[in-house]
């Protein structure tokens, strides 16, 4: 069974558990995630099966989006609500200086990756470095907030909710503590559900309970994507039989027409998904294969 499966992640669980749960579903050992989710977040997590987890890198590379809350007049340590309050302000802010705030911060960022999350610092996770009590220098890295969308502004109750898409690597909740700093009410993330990942949406995926269902009735394999969905912005060539025994062998092979630079599926006589290739030199070199050995 090999293929990609988008799961609907359930608030409390964290990415491997995921991992774990799909293993145990399919008896396969090489499964992967693509992309940790926190445990509070909830939403789109594709998990790769078998030949697929070479596409793993290539999904956890793409776009997310996500909606999230904006819980106004107080910051936490961790920058979301299972922290510990370091501040809180009167909410003195306005609708417009929200949607100002928000303009202000779309487009290009430097974002500083907050304590409490995965990023390793000479070989130790910074979240196991806050827990010990110890802050450290981390480097910013450059992001992009393609667009935030208010869904809606409750000043009485203190939130907002905003459809944010983003690179990947965006951290939600620092991009809230920093929008929050900013307004000078302070502010941490509430509710956070990712909606999109990848290219893979909300309505591909499926809850852990559904999943379990499918399995139970012999109906896994139809919640299975196929592993070259993922390139689906790629050309596409199909090869002679003498040509795909060529790439079986790590051979390039020379084909009409084919671009310099660019990325093509490359499928066999039977359409099945060999691999992916880049044209070079009027030749097509292979760069990740997907054929099962």
């Amino acid at each position: 069974m090999d293929g990609i499966i988008i799961l609907n992640k359930p608030q409390g669980k964290t990415s491997h558990d995921m991992v774990s749960f799909v293993r145990r579903l399919t008896g396969i050992r090489r499964v992967g995630h693509t992309g940790t989710l926190d445990p509070g977040a909830t939403g789109v997590l594709p998990v790769c099966i078998g030949i697929a987890t070479k596409a793993a890198g290539y999904i956890t590379a793409g776009d997310k989006s996500y909606r999230a809350q904006m819980v106004l007049g107080s910051s936490t340590d961790t920058q979301d609500g299972y922290g510990t309050v370091l501040q809180k302000h009167r909410i003195d802010v306005t609708e417009k200086q929200i949607i100002d705030v928000t303009k202000r911060f779309t487009g290009p960022l430097e974002q500083i990756p907050p304590m409490y999350s995965a990023v390793k610092i000479e070989g130790k996770k910074l979240y196991q470095l806050a827990r010990e009590g110890k802050q450290v220098e981390r480097k910013s890295r450059e992001i992009e907030i393609y667009k935030i969308e208010i869904i809606d502004i409750d000043l009485a109750a203190g939130v907002a909710v905003l459809d944010i898409d983003c690179t990947k690597g965006t951290y939600i909740r620092t991009l809230i503590n920093d929008m929050g700093k900013t307004l000078g009410c302070f502010a941490h993330m509430g509710e956070l559900l990712r909606t999109k990942s990848g290219g893979f949406t909300l309505e591909q995926s499926h809850t852990p309970e559904a999943l379990a269902a499918m399995a139970q009735d012999s109906r896994l394999k139809d919640a299975l994507i196929a592993v070259d969905t993922v390139f689906g912005d790629y050309g596409a060539v199909c090869v002679s039989p003498q040509d795909e025994a060529k790439i079986r062998n790590g051979v390039p092979i020379s084909l009409d027409g084919v671009k310099e630079g660019m990325r093509y599926r490359v499928y066999g006589q039977n359409k099945d998904f060999l691999c992916l290739s880049e044209g070079k030199e009027g030749r097509l070199v292979m760069r990740t294969s997907f054929w099962q050995r």
